[in-house]
């Protein structure tokens, strides 16, 4: 944090060389109440972009008033920061409260895990020497997952100060973010280059909902899993209306094509219209608000 606001410093003024820059950035972290030692912060400090600049800034002013550097530190946070979270160890008024939530992507169904063995062999090994350079074995399995997340939108219209364009462009952008992402370990490996069949989206007023209860028994089939999970989130979907209002808005995009999709609500016919559409219709409801 240090290096990254000193940085800024040379930005702004080309006049301090980065040995003062670094010295008077310290500094100003110092007196915002964040500890560093050897010009690395203590604890991880997640910081914007917009929020280093103007630190910088007060660092080349002098400003060394805590109440003034620690509100720079509260506003205008980054959309990262804003749907994440920051924790701060030194000073939890600086802590920023997340305002969306992802869960653990879980099986519809049971899974047995099976083992890859692998082996590596040297090649330029005496001829004598028949034995592995390294032997082992890799636990993995093939599954439907079911994925869950949720944006608290009011609340993050807020920590992005009522700018209502923003809002609806970056819960866009998680959105694509988030259907589109895959865990990387072992990606080499496996090859999981594969694409969501079901994408279900729903903006509601009054509390979020996760519709995970409809694996809480696991799907059994012989004839693949994915028709029946999507059959029974359906089915959730309907059920939970006993406890929660409509949704204002449910939309999908699906690579299957079911008769069950009509419960589900407005079906589009691609990612990117899925996207285009609800962040307008979301643009919208958020000027109405």
């Amino acid at each position: 944090i240090v290096k990254y606001v000193a940085g800024k410093i040379v930005n702004i003024d080309e006049s301090i060389g980065i040995d003062k820059a670094l010295e008077i950035a310290e500094k100003t972290i110092n007196k915002a109440d964040i500890k560093t030692s050897k010009g690395q912060a203590k604890a991880l400090f997640f910081l914007a972009d917009t929020q280093a600049i103007k630190l910088a800034q007060a660092a080349i002013d002098k400003i060394e008033d805590k109440k003034t550097l620690q509100e720079i530190l509260r506003e205008n946070p980054a959309i990262d920061i804003a749907l994440f979270g920051r924790m701060v160890a030194d000073d939890p008024s600086l802590n920023e409260d997340a305002s969306c939530q992802v869960a653990h992507a879980i099986s519809t169904h049971a899974i047995q895990n099976e083992f890859d063995f692998f082996t590596a062999i040297d090649d330029l090994s005496p001829e004598d020497n028949a034995g592995a350079g390294m032997l082992g074995t890799v636990e993995f399995n093939s599954s439907t997952l079911y994925r869950y997340a949720n944006i608290a939108v009011h609340e993050f219209l807020k920590q992005l100060n009522n700018d209502k364009i923003l809002t609806a462009n970056a819960i866009k952008l998680f959105i694509e973010a988030f259907s589109n992402s895959l865990p990387t370990g072992k990606v080499n490996t496996f090859a999981n280059q594969t694409l969501p069949q079901l994408l279900l989206i729903t903006l509601r007023s009054d509390r979020p909902v996760n519709l995970v209860s409809a694996f809480e028994k696991p799907i059994k089939s012989s004839d693949g899993y994915l028709n029946e999970s999507i059959k029974k989130l359906a089915e959730e979907l309907n059920k939970v209306k006993k406890f929660v209002d409509e949704p204002l808005l449910t939309m999908y995009v699906s690579l299957e094509g079911l008769s069950m999709y009509e419960k589900l609500g407005e079906e589009k016919t691609n990612l990117r219209s899925l996207l285009e559409d609800f962040s307008s219709e979301l643009l919208s409801l958020l000027e109405a608000y």
